[in-house]
């Protein structure tokens, strides 16, 4: 196991020489502490597997520094770096049984038979595979294969870290709670460093202790998931996190009200004066709908019904905002909106603005 630190690490595809390059990974600096369980979470072109692909050594970057517990790593190979990865689909020998399979990594390394045989056993009860560890894995299914991919990144106790790409893409969906579960448990008994990069945020938040979000190559927060949904310090992470995301509202702010058009929001917070590409960020959690009294006259758009509650879409002047409403409320004929006063956030130019609270 090793603490993980990337020094202005970037990187570009483009030739060293091209006359103008893009890159795929803007500098970045981060530190990933020994045992600690991470996910890279954003949409597919974000930087995510570049950037693990660089910790891995398959990809060597454009500049910067990767130090494994202050040894710099960037000259060795994936073997001397002693990194275990699963790849997006499986990586295994189709002519094995899937306990030759999950024994091959530990033959590699001249582990003792007894050791290896304790190891496969364990992994095969873990993931579910007892009455197929004879069985060649040519004639599995996809699922099935990749359980026993993860296996083969699991079942060593020497690695520095283990790297997960998309590991649960071709896992049917009922099993994917299942192994994220398990793979949670794993890292709690034996304390691997493991980085999970996913483009699902249930994955991400499942999974990890600190998660960091990246955007068009770059890290736009770290923070535990809990800090990601209250406290998003960027809008793009207020509106990747949750279902649906945050809603933002242009505005101006003075003080510890918000003005949106010519109707005044108690902002719980005492704010500069802002008025230039400024947003109120709201969850839809914290939208009230009502039908009378303050608050600001909107137009339900439409209403979907997933059962524990009702995702509301509404045009509000110029703007339009989801809200949850639980099941079995009502809803009212000519809806009114106000907003929790603690749950709001000011952003200017996609930046969290801090303040100070109000007493």
């Amino acid at each position: 196991m090793a603490k993980i630190t990337l020094q202005d690490i970037a990187h570009s595809y483009d030739a060293p020489n091209a006359e103008r390059r893009t890159f795929a990974l803007k500098p970045l600096n981060l530190v990933w502490e020994n045992g600690g369980a991470y996910a890279l979470l954003g949409p597919s072109g974000c930087g995510k597997t570049t950037l693990l692909n660089i910790i891995s050594g398959l990809v060597t970057p454009s500049q910067g520094r990767l130090l494994f517990d202050d040894k710099e790593v960037g000259s060795l190979n994936t073997e001397q770096r002693n990194i275990a990865q699963v790849f997006q689909f499986p990586v295994i020998y189709d002519t094995m049984t899937v306990a030759e399979n999950l024994a091959f990594p530990l033959i590699n390394r001249k582990v003792a038979e007894s050791e290896i045989l304790s190891r496969v056993n364990e992994s095969l009860e873990m993931l579910g595979l007892q009455r197929l560890a004879h069985t060649k894995a040519r004639g599995l299914t996809a699922d099935t294969k990749q359980k026993i991919s993860l296996g083969r990144g699991l079942v060593r106790r020497d690695v520095n870290a283990i790297l997960f790409d998309e590991p649960l893409t071709v896992i049917d969906p009922h099993l994917k709670w299942q192994l994220r579960t398990q793979l949670k448990q794993i890292h709690q008994q034996f304390g691997h460093t493991m980085i999970y990069v996913t483009h699902d945020q249930t994955e991400a938040l499942t999974f990890a202790d600190k998660v960091v979000v990246m955007h068009e190559g770059s890290i736009v927060q770290v923070g535990s998931p809990e800090e990601l949904f209250k406290r998003p310090t960027h809008t793009f992470v207020g509106k990747f996190i949750g279902s649906p995301g945050m809603n933002f509202i242009p505005c101006r702010v003075m003080g510890n009200t918000a003005f949106i058009g010519n109707f005044a929001v108690d902002v719980h917070h005492e704010y500069p004066v802002l008025e230039d590409d400024v947003l109120l960020g709201i969850r839809p959690e914290f939208v009230i709908l009502h039908n009378s009294g303050d608050g600001i006259p909107a137009t339900i758009q439409s209403v979907d019904d997933i059962g524990r509650h009702k995702i509301v879409t509404l045009q509000m002047g110029e703007s339009t905002i989801d809200a949850i409403v639980p099941e079995g409320r009502p809803l009212p004929e000519n809806p009114r909106v106000s907003f929790s006063p603690a749950e709001i956030s000011i952003y200017q130019n996609q930046y969290l603005v801090e303040a100070k609270k109000v007493d």
